[in-house]
């Protein structure tokens, strides 16, 4: 609608209403409050699409994480992956649907809240919910799905399609709410999110989910592959002995394992969604300014993760066997690790440290996945070290890294930052650092005092 028009329509209403023509200031006040209208309702619809758009990144990430799962089994297991796959999808979306929406968010999203409460208690099954807040549901979603989707190529060749439908359906609907409740919603504890009342006047950083998402589930994997043992011939022969070296499974297809990683192949493409999308208020006090930073430190922390683990496992090669190699799969399996460390932090640290963010979760990566192998824990595509090693690692170093000018920023706070800003200032204010430990330690507890009793329930 144009200007003109616009003073027709205010013009003819308030001569409507009186007699007489309407005065200057009368008029100016109508067509003021009718282009405040019209931006408020603009606005309004640039974040619903921004939050479409960005889970729709996000639940693409599904398919990346298929098509790794895929790659790396044997040939007569990829549909029984891929329909794990599947399930994790559906059993999420159905889960988070009846409650776990409810218990994650319900009646908790108002910053202001002096309330604490342990879960949600309001929009079972989305009722309440008005249209307005269905986009930020659908983005939940996403990240509930991504979640409960890690553990799949944990498990693969070794879990019954019912009891993995029954997991996702239990982490979605009871296990994840819980934390994100916690950790993101106002209501939480540990929440940044919230005006006053914080945990130790900071509360816990975790922007995207480094904890919320990869430690819930990297752990979960864990837990589950202890509990389900690894694939017959891996670490023992057909009569229980263990075997002198650990025997390997290659698997079929390394360009389908390719293609779920890679830069504009999926994976990488869609955390763009997840780091970028979890700014959730893409037009409040201009945070769209800072979108793109968050996109340039998610970059530069993949490619310091893939560099490094691709240098160190070469030198490393070279040293034992005299030939120069490289490997690809480690070099893909470092670029998911920078992105994971990366997502915790990705709004509230420079770009230079998420360079070393990278270079760290590269070098972990590669660290703890040799170990897994020395205590026989058989994890099909290494999501444990990837996602539970590296989820800790990425909420850690926001304690390390955060910068006071962006937690003033995004949180309203800058108190206490990251603890070498700290130390820089002749302080050692380690008081974010340790929330973060705090919200590290709640999310591992939480995650194996749940799992363990529901092991002694169905024994």
């Amino acid at each position: 609608m144009s200007s003109s028009s616009t003073y027709e329509s205010c013009l003819a209403n308030l001569s409507a209403k009186s007699a007489s023509i309407p005065n200057t200031e009368d008029l100016l006040v109508c067509i003021s409050s009718s282009f405040d209208s019209r931006t408020t309702s603009t606005n309004s619809a640039v974040e619903v699409f921004y939050l479409l758009y960005a889970a729709s990144l996000v639940f693409l990430m599904q398919a990346g994480f298929a098509m790794i799962a895929a790659g790396c089994v044997r040939t007569n297991n990829i549909q029984n992956t891929l329909l794990k796959n599947l399930l994790d999808a559906c059993g999420a979306a159905l889960g988070f649907y009846t409650v776990g929406y409810a218990f994650a968010w319900g009646g908790s999203t108002d910053r202001n809240t002096t309330q604490k409460t342990f879960i949600g208690t309001e929009s079972f099954f989305m009722m309440g919910l008005d249209f307005a807040e269905l986009s930020f549901w659908l983005f939940q979603l996403a990240f509930c799905s991504a979640s409960a989707t890690i553990v799949a190529g944990t498990l693969a060749e070794r879990c019954q399609m019912g009891a993995y439908l029954g997991y996702s359906l239990m982490l979605a609907g009871f296990v994840y709410p819980v934390i994100v409740h916690q950790i993101w919603s106002p209501s939480g504890f540990l929440t940044a999110q919230r005006e006053t009342d914080v945990l130790w006047g900071v509360g816990m950083v975790d922007f995207a989910g480094s904890t919320v998402v990869h430690l819930t589930g990297g752990m979960t994997a864990l837990i589950a592959t202890k509990i389900l043992g690894p694939r017959a011939g891996r670490f023992y022969d057909l009569r229980g002995r263990v075997l002198d070296t650990p025997k390997d499974f290659p698997g079929h297809s390394l360009a389908l394992q390719m293609l779920g990683v890679n830069l504009v192949f999926i994976l990488w493409f869609g955390w763009y969604g997840f780091n970028t999308g979890s700014i959730i208020r893409l037009t409040n006090d201009l945070r769209y300014t800072y979108v793109s930073k968050i996109a340039i430190n998610t970059t530069l922390a993949a490619a310091s993760g893939t560099v490094t683990t691709l240098f160190i496992h070469t030198v490393v090669q070279e040293r034992l066997t005299g030939e120069v190699t490289y490997n690809l799969q480690y070099a893909m399996n470092g670029c998911l690790s920078g992105l994971v460390a990366i997502t915790a932090g990705c709004s509230v640290i420079e770009s230079w440290a998420s360079i070393i963010i990278g270079i760290v979760a590269g070098g972990l990566y590669l660290v703890f996945s040799r170990q897994l192998v020395k205590c026989r824990i058989d994890d099909a595509v290494d999501a444990i070290p990837v996602h539970m090693i590296n989820g800790i690692w990425g909420t850690f170093s926001v304690g390390l890294f955060a910068s006071p000018n962006l937690l003033e920023i995004l949180y309203g706070r800058s108190d206490h930052v990251g603890w070498f800003y700290s130390l820089s200032k002749g302080s050692a204010d380690a008081t974010l650092l340790a929330c973060q430990v705090v919200g590290i330690i709640f999310t591992a507890g939480k995650l194996f005092n749940h799992y363990f009793t529901c092991s002694l329930t169905f024994v």
